[in-house]
């Protein structure tokens, strides 16, 4: 903090693609973190990291500082500092709302950068989603794991795959390639596991998501 005070700070920082997350100690007032901030410290995002590795971090650093904090307390040797202290000049405090299952549901006619951070943002839980349909039932998937893929081409939803190595959806400006998957009433499965039992995924398309705007709603708290 300051940055990402709400529900979900984990999270959106993935969400976001930020290199820099970090734990912050501080004191509770009348309004929702917004206290005296009494110890930080930064933690580096990898751009591949996940918001439950990148929570599994924070918590053995944020372990670290809690018990400095409390030291620091019990011998009355702790000062505060106010959280607007620490915004630089033009800096735009970002949010961090409720993840709702809006935000979920992967649009594809968004970028791929965009649903790779939001898919990395959203796992393990509650994990980013998409349907896919061939005119029958549609079959929900949620995605655990993904990779850009600014190889493959075509409509948003165009769904490309050889039948047995790998299953990349269309975005507006290039793929995203599926690595780690789990359909509606199936376990969670690498996708060559998933490919062995889901027959011609090429006649599928994804069907049309919300997670775009959902996005852009976010931002602009």
């Amino acid at each position: 903090m300051p940055q990402y005070r709400g529900a979900a700070p984990i999270n959106w920082a993935v969400i976001n693609g930020e290199k820099m997350s970090g734990v912050t100690t501080f004191m509770i007032d009348k309004d929702i973190d917004t206290g005296g901030i009494i110890l930080r410290e930064e933690v580096r995002i990898a751009p591949d990291e996940t918001a439950g590795e990148l929570h599994d971090k924070l918590m053995e650093v944020g372990s670290e500082l809690v018990v400095q904090t409390v030291e620091g307390l019990i011998q009355n040797n702790v000062e505060t500092r106010v959280q607007r202290s620490f915004i630089q000049g033009g800096e735009v405090l970002k949010a961090a709302p409720k993840l709702t299952r809006e935000l979920a549901r992967i649009d594809w006619n968004d970028s791929t950068s965009s649903i790779y951070n939001l898919i990395r943002g959203l796992s393990p839980y509650p994990a980013a989603f998409t349907e896919l349909s061939n005119g029958e039932k549609p079959v929900q998937m949620k995605i655990y794991s993904a990779e850009k893929r600014y190889d493959l081409h075509g409509a948003p939803g165009t769904v490309f795959s050889d039948g047995r190595t790998y299953l990349a959806i269309a975005t507006a400006d290039g793929a995203v390639g599926v690595k780690d998957i789990q359909a509606a009433g199936k376990k969670r499965m690498e996708v060559k596991a998933f490919l062995a039992g889901f027959r011609e995924p090429e006649s599928y398309r994804a069907l049309e998501g919300t997670s775009k705007s959902e996005l852009e709603r976010a931002r602009s708290l």
